[in-house]
C-alpha cells in the first residue's frame, strides 16, 4: 500500500478575488423571488376566502336542518293528536 504525501486539494489564497457576478442573484433574482411572495400571498388571501365561505355554508346548512327537524317534529306532533291549544276533550280535565 502506497501513501502518498505532500498530495492535498489546493486551498485558495486570500488574495484572489471572486467575481460578484458569480456569487449573487442579481436582479433577475431578486425579480423572481419578488413575484414568488406576491403569488404565495394571493394564494393564502384566496385559500382563507375559500374556508371562510365553506365555514360560512356549513353553519347555514346546520342552521336549514335544525329548522326542518323542527318542523318535522312539529308536523309529526300535530298528526298524533297532540295540541297547544283548543277544547279539551270530554273527561279531560282543563289545563291552565
Amino acid at each position: 500500500m502506497r501513501i502518498l504525501l505532500g498530495t492535498s486539494t489546493p486551498v485558495p489564497s486570500p488574495s484572489e478575488t471572486v467575481n460578484p457576478d458569480l456569487v449573487t442573484p442579481g436582479p433577475w433574482g431578486f425579480l423572481v423571488i419578488a413575484l414568488l411572495a406576491v403569488v404565495v400571498i394571493l394564494l393564502i388571501t384566496d385559500m382563507m376566502r375559500r374556508i371562510r365561505r365553506g365555514r360560512v355554508r356549513a353553519d347555514i346548512r346546520e342552521e336549514l336542518d335544525a329548522e326542518a327537524q323542527a318542523e318535522a317534529a312539529a308536523e309529526s306532533g300535530s298528526e298524533t293528536g297532540d295540541t297547544d291549544g283548543g277544547d279539551p276533550e270530554p273527561g279531560e280535565p282543563e289545563r291552565s
